[in-house]
């Protein structure tokens, strides 16, 4: 007789204002991408204590031709080499909604429901971390619990909890 595996418990981060600092042109190159005060220290914390490290970003530059999907691509490596490798997957939607509609675009919940998928998550012992509303929605419809981070210009209903950086999202993951 063989048993399920244990579901895992995930942290999934927004990119842009969660682990680099965001721009209104958009983060595509290496000069302009700027990681965040504590972000390899929050990742770290994080694995740690066994959560699996999974990007969800909108990268709508992609579809609008500002930059190509290598761009991104360098941008994630740079990162994960600043980090450890900590970061177990990124997924990106490259869809803008002017152009083309995507379920995987946030607000769209089908990159979560991928990573759950692939790597056998339990939503209910995950957490999202964004900076915006539209990072927040997908997880709560999952039951995923939502931090949201940064000087918050809106303030998100979808947010159980606020922090103002990873390193304190990442304590109010640790309490509760």
């Amino acid at each position: 007789m063989s048993s399920l595996p244990l579901k895992r418990k995930c942290v999934f981060l927004d990119r842009d204002g969660v682990l680099n600092e965001d721009r209104p042109d958009y983060v595509y190159q290496l000069d302009h991408f700027k990681i965040m005060a504590g972000v390899p220290l929050a990742l770290q914390q994080l694995k740690d204590a066994g959560f699996l490290l999974l990007v969800v970003t909108n990268q709508a530059g992609i579809s609008k031709g500002i930059y190509t999907q290598q761009d991104m691509e360098k941008c994630h490596r740079y990162l994960q080499e600043q980090c450890g490798g900590l970061i177990d997957h990124f997924y990106f939607s490259p869809y803008h909604p002017t152009i083309s509609e995507s379920l995987g675009r946030k607000p769209g919940s089908l990159l979560f429901e991928k990573g759950i998928a692939r790597y056998n998550i339990d939503p209910t012992t995950s957490w999202m971390i964004g900076d915006r509303e539209r990072d927040l929605i997908p997880a709560r419809l999952l039951g995923t619990r939502t931090i949201q981070i940064g000087a918050i210009e809106e303030k998100s209903e979808q947010a159980d909890y606020s922090a103002a950086n990873l390193i304190t999202a990442a304590q109010i993951i640790f309490t509760h």
